[in-house]
């Protein structure tokens, strides 16, 4: 992807941490366009972007080992800023003429700095001999700053906590800003991308969306494009952002596969017919996946299972359609990120259900992927800008594998349906309580777990149901909704007497701490 040439650009260089999405969305979140590449590839892409400025992101490694990452050196010779964060303070002290040193008091998690120099990155957020609360996760540490550079900040281990060499507008942080656990980091980010590198804040949905439909034109000029509804709001969003680009060149295919909550199959199927008047082919292929599915218990086995023929039913339909050049996706930034997998981390496993990349030779067929600039959120606000209902475009996220991934063990039609029934009831409560806008996530899991209880006069022997509500801030760091008891009485009280098969519930009380990419 290449940022219109009329917007200002960040470049991140990625050297593997887990929360270097985060930085994307924070620069994202003040309207300013960036863009992440691993630091293998962060010469080319330097040369490219032309940014107006480069962060460096945190990482695993250890600048003190022999051939660890680091950033190209032309960064630091383009009069450009620069703000190295965590690992990328470290790299780019050892790159300019500093110290690095391991085996230093690490410090992880929360801890206080304080200020001891006032710096535009500062600027109406930290104010100099004040205490500040800050997020850190390193074991190595500079010992010794570059030629140029002033100590800022210092924490109990970290005495370079923040460093600046003013005059080549170069910054660092021991700290990760990025993450809601630094709760004043995101201005930080704003002052450098807005203050310090100048950038623009012109990057909106309606400048996007604009772009987009620009873009879309160019590459499909009179052919037509098919597309894969799954039902969520990632494949919506796209399939209506292209229907307004090329209109009836567009045919929509929503493989029904029998895996979705109850009655997600009839609202897509009346968004796109009878709301927006989309041809759209319906396959209800249920039985299928359900034979392909039985038998197989293991997590990974499920979503492979369910991602292959996916696409061999989409392949069907698009065989029978004919003369379709392009198929769309709704892939998302994340995907793209992910998928990649910069640094061999867990991202692959974790999207084994995409099919993000690339398709079957045998399709014979270009991609369209309109959204591979966004986030989450950022595809919410283009579906608002586009006209959708604000009861689907603020539906809670639901991964492609859906129930089945909810249902551990051997999926059948029976726990498909004592699911639905569960999670109906759930998500009925939630809206009922006026909290589902406060939850980024919610839903019911079918535990592989039989107990013995005692309903009136008679023994049961049933199964037990998990309920799981999640916050989050960003969608990468998660912790459990704190719902009242009298809520959770209410729920588990019309659960067991209203689904047969049920006889317990209990609350999934988990968090998911920094560094989780996605949790299903």
């Amino acid at each position: 992807m290449t940022a219109a040439p009329q917007h200002d650009t960040i470049l991140i260089v990625d050297f593997g941490s887990q929360v270097t999405q985060l930085i994307a969305r924070r620069v994202r979140e003040e309207g300013v366009f960036c863009e992440i590449v691993p630091f293998q590839k962060a010469e080319e892409a330097f040369r490219t972007l032309r940014p107006r400025g480069v962060i460096l992101s945190g990482g695993p490694e250890s600048v003190t080992v022999e051939a660890s990452p680091r950033a190209p050196q032309d960064i630091f010779c383009a009069d450009i800023p620069v703000f190295g964060i965590c690992y990328g303070q470290q790299a780019m002290a050892a790159q300019l003429g500093g110290e690095v040193e391991g085996g230093h008091h690490a410090e992880f998690g929360r801890a206080e700095i304080e200020i001891m120099a006032d710096s535009p990155l500062f600027r109406g957020v930290w104010h100099v001999g004040q205490r500040y609360p800050v997020w850190m996760s390193h074991g190595d540490r500079v010992t010794k700053l570059p030629d140029g550079f002033e100590p800022l900040a210092y924490s109990e281990n970290a005495p370079f906590a923040v460093v600046a060499d003013e005059g080549r507008r170069f910054y660092a942080v021991q700290f990760h800003p990025e993450v809601a656990h630094t709760p004043q980091g995101a201005l930080l980010i704003r002052n450098f991308v807005r203050d310090i590198a100048g950038c623009r804040g012109d990057w909106t949905m309606a400048a996007f969306r604009e772009e987009a439909i620009a873009r879309i034109r160019a590459q499909v000029g009179r052919g037509r494009v098919i597309c894969g509804l799954s039902g969520g709001v990632d494949s919506a969003v796209a399939a209506v952002l292209i229907h307004e680009a090329i209109g009836e060149q567009l045919i929509c295919v929503f493989v029904d596969h029998g895996l979705l909550r109850a009655g997600e199959a009839e609202e897509v199927v009346g968004l796109f017919r009878d709301h927006y008047n989309i041809p759209l082919v319906h396959v209800r292929a249920e039985a299928r996946f359900l034979g392909a599915l039985a038998g197989v218990t293991e997590p990974e086995v499920k979503r492979k299972t369910i991602g292959r023929h996916f696409v061999e039913v989409f392949e069907e339909e698009a065989g029978k359609v004919g003369g379709a050049e392009f198929l769309a996706q709704g892939t998302l930034y994340p995907d793209v990120i992910e998928s990649v997998s910069f640094t061999g981390g867990p991202s692959v496993t974790i999207k084994s259900h995409h099919n993000v990349g690339g398709l079957p030779e045998r399709m014979n067929m270009r991609l369209v992927e309109p959204l591979r600039e966004l986030f989450k959120d950022e595809v919410r606000a283009l579906g608002r800008e586009l006209g959708l209902p604000q009861a689907f475009v603020g539906r809670h996220p639901f991964p492609g594998p859906g129930l089945a991934i909810r249902i551990p063990g051997e999926v059948t039609r029976e726990k498909l349906d004592i699911l639905r029934r569960a999670d109906t009831i759930f998500l009925e409560e939630i809206r009922k309580a006026g909290l589902y806008d406060a939850i980024w996530q919610a839903f019911a899991v079918l535990l592989p777990v039989r107990t013995v209880g005692v309903m009136g006069d008679g023994r049961t022997y049933d199964q037990v149901c998990a309920l799981r509500a999640v916050t989050s801030l960003d969608g990468m760091t998660a912790d459990f909704y704190p719902f009242e008891m009298a809520f959770l009485g209410r729920v588990a009280n019309r659960i067991v007497n209203e689904v047969r098969g049920i006889n317990r519930v209990t609350y999934d009380v988990t968090s998911k701490p920094p560094g989780t990419i996605e949790w299903e």
